[in-house]
């Protein structure tokens, strides 16, 4: 069994602050440490359930955040960015059996989570994907199930768990913490590790046919942002369209395509 596991901070146990997930700040080290731990755990977790070659995406803001010597020797890391459109799975291909993304987070527009963003807190308000809120990990789901992978399983916190039971109820996930206002109540870090390893080994022996691995047809990205000099430089993007002074809007028959639209306009 090959299995991909995309790995993001703002989801982690515990955290709270962004100063808690920039690599320049003194909060930082604590996080780091989780985050690989908790990515530790998800490898461990796929190892019980018969995993052979386990590929990690380090996919938070420099991508040079895990802490390779921590994880299982089957482990192989993705660091830093490619650029390539994929950006947070970037190195998923066709022939994985399953996908997992630990830490990730509520969407840019929601409440959840005092550090909820879709690709870039700095530009984006928020974005719609055929009209639902849409958080990073739809994205990336999407681009899993473009290569006929499904994801199994996701750690983050309890507002971005509750979407993905609605997106798909078969995938299994940890909610790590619950946000409110510049708050978050979370469980326990070494609980966490708990539930990451044995949830990852739960999903991965269901019958992975259950999951979602479809991918609609059409597809309506509305980037609300929150500065209008950007929707405006985006809407001269090809096939882009400006909905108003601060949306821009790209509609695709795949997801390559509106991947490729974020790379270059957020």
């Amino acid at each position: 069994m090959r299995f991909f596991i995309s790995a993001d901070i703002e989801g982690v146990t515990g955290i709270n602050s962004w100063s808690e997930t920039n690599k320049d700040h003194a909060d930082y080290g604590e996080f780091r440490r989780q985050m690989t731990r908790e990515v530790a755990a998800a490898c461990e977790g796929a190892l019980h359930a018969g995993a052979k070659k386990i590929v990690v995406k380090d996919a938070h803001e420099t991508g040079r955040n895990l802490i390779a010597a921590e994880l299982p020797e089957e482990a192989e890391l993705i660091r830093s960015w490619s650029r390539h459109p994929y950006s947070m799975v970037w190195g998923i291909e066709e022939g994985f059996d399953a996908a997992a993304f630990i830490g990730y987070h509520s969407p840019s527009g929601s409440a959840d989570n005092p550090l909820s963003h879709t690709m870039s807190s700095r530009l984006v308000s928020e974005m719609h994907l055929n009209g639902e809120l849409c958080s990073e990990y739809l994205l990336h789901a999407m681009v899993a199930r473009s290569h006929h992978i499904p994801l199994v399983f996701c750690s983050g916190d309890a507002g971005l768990c509750e979407r993905i039971h609605k997106d798909d109820p078969e995938v299994l996930t940890v909610a790590t913490l619950q946000g409110t206002g510049s708050a978050t109540h979370s469980i326990h870090p070494q609980l966490a590790l708990k539930k990451i390893r044995a949830g990852v080994k739960k999903a991965l022996k269901k019958d992975r046919k259950k999951y979602k691995t479809d991918v609609p047809g059409h597809l309506v990205l509305d980037v609300r942002y929150k500065n209008h000099v950007s929707a405006y430089r985006a809407s001269h993007y090809p096939g882009a369209t400006a909905v108003n002074a601060f949306t821009t809007r790209i509609e695709a028959n795949n997801i390559l395509d509106i991947m490729r639209f974020l790379e270059f306009c957020v």
